[in-house]
């Protein structure tokens, strides 16, 4: 029997700011882009690396993006902690949103809400959640970044220069959607020129990275505070050792992050549950204790 409300949920797999209840409540910006999910568990991104990319709509800084390993297959999830240690592994966070939700999933990504709910619709139409009806489109391309926004392009008649949404298949079988930015590459219409291309962003950078650009301008304290909102999903476990491969403790900016994370540190464990919607003992049950990558952080920051 096909499903009469396929979309009733909106799977959307977080990777950056979205790993955190700071982040998904968008404490640091004021609640602007705050969003509210109905469930969420930890998950593992394979064939995927990840880094600052894309200039933010929110600020002078730039924002996580994830780039496949192998160009030719698809970035796939599964659920769960251990990332392993694998190459291409990274930790992420699986998030269920109501339908209601979708024109603020849409805003917070640099897309337009009208072109998601007509994706929403078409998906409804072919009697699928919207991670399967982008997976076949995906398909149909090859997985090809650029190839897959041209499709996507042709058919809603729209594409974003922030982020624009792909499926990453998880091994249950459920599709989600991640927001993936535009690209250097491309953005799927010669008319739009990606943010990425806009501000010249060839490739992802580390934190230390992206403070010593010069062009565009960024804003140091808005930067550091961003990547402390990521990083603070390491506190429940989900593995952020890639974002922490290239922390220097003698850097010139490691006080300053530190300093960001103790600050938002202290309420993360009440911002999360009242994010995610789950209860103290499903998020017991599903997360764990803070992933070790940011011990030297922590210790320096002098967060429990």
């Amino acid at each position: 029997m096909k499903n009469s409300q396929p979309n009733a949920r909106i799977l959307v797999l977080g990777y950056g700011s979205l790993l955190s209840g700071y982040g998904l409540l968008a404490e640091r910006r004021g609640g602007k882009s705050r969003l509210v999910a109905v469930d969420a568990e930890p998950a593992v991104i394979s064939n995927a690396r990840r880094g600052l990319a894309k200039p933010s709509s929110h600020g002078g800084y730039l924002a996580m993006d994830i780039e496949p390993l192998d160009r030719a297959a698809p970035i796939t999830a599964r659920s769960g902690l251990d990332a392993g240690g694998a190459a291409g592994e990274l930790g992420a966070l699986l998030l269920s949103f109501d339908r209601a939700s979708a024109p603020l999933i849409a805003r917070r990504e640099e897309y337009d809400p009208a072109a998601f709910e007509r994706l929403l619709a078409a998906a409804d139409d072919a009697h699928l959640s919207l991670g399967e009806h982008l997976l076949r489109l995906a398909e149909q391309t090859r997985f090809d970044l650029l190839g897959y926004r041209r499709a996507l392009r042709d058919m809603i008649g729209y594409t974003s220069p922030g982020y624009v949404f792909h499926p990453l298949p998880v091994s249950d079988g459920r599709v989600a959607i991640a927001a993936i930015g535009s690209g250097f590459e491309g953005s799927g219409d010669p008319s739009v020129v990606s943010r990425r291309r806009e501000f010249g962003i060839e490739r992802l950078h580390s934190l230390g990275s992206a403070l010593a650009l010069r062009s565009p301008a960024i804003d140091r304290s808005g930067q550091i505070g961003y990547f402390a909102e990521c990083l603070l999903g390491g506190l429940h476990g989900i593995a952020v050792g890639d974002l922490m491969a290239e922390f220097d403790a003698e850097s010139d900016w490691a006080r300053e992050l530190g300093r960001g994370l103790r600050a938002a540190a202290g309420g993360e464990g009440v911002r999360f549950l009242a994010a995610t919607s789950l209860s103290a003992r499903r998020y017991r049950e599903r997360f764990g204790a803070a992933d070790p990558s940011l011990a030297a952080l922590l210790n320096g920051a002098r967060v429990g």
